[in-house]
C-alpha cells in the first residue's frame, strides 16, 4: 500500500521542508514590503501633513489641475480664488499639492 501526499507530508521531517518552500514567499514579501509598501506609506503621511497644513495664502493644486490661492480654511474644506472673483470650495482631501514658490536665481 502506497502512502498518500498527505500522509507523506505529516511524516517527521515534512515541516523542515515546508518551511523551506515557505522560505521564498516570505522572503518576496520582505522585499515588497521595503521597495513598494513602506515607501507608499511614507509618501502618503508626508502628504497628509503638507494638506493638514494648508493655510490662507498658500498657492493650490486640486485633483482636477485647478490651480488657485486658498482664501479660507476650513476643518475639511478650502476656499480657493481660480482668478479675480472667481472662488470655489474644494474638500481638503482633493488637493494634490502645495505650491512652494521658488527663490528666482539671478542672472549672471
Amino acid at each position: 500500500m502506497s502512502a498518500s501526499p498527505v500522509l507523506a507530508s505529516a511524516a517527521p521531517g515534512g515541516a523542515g521542508a515546508f518551511l523551506i518552500q515557505m522560505a521564498p514567499l516570505v522572503l518576496i514579501f520582505v522585499i515588497f514590503w521595503f521597495l513598494l509598501i513602506r515607501p507608499q506609506q511614507k509618501k502618503m503621511k508626508e502628504h497628509r501633513a503638507m494638506i493638514g497644513a494648508v493655510k490662507r495664502g498658500d498657492r493650490v493644486v486640486t485633483g482636477g489641475g485647478l490651480l488657485g490661492k486658498v482664501i479660507k480654511v476650513q476643518d475639511n474644506e478650502v476656499e480657493i480664488e481660480l482668478a479675480q472673483g472667481v472662488r470655489v470650495r474644494a474638500l481638503k482631501g482633493t488637493l494634490s499639492d502645495v505650491i512652494v514658490p521658488e527663490a528666482s536665481a539671478a542672472n549672471d
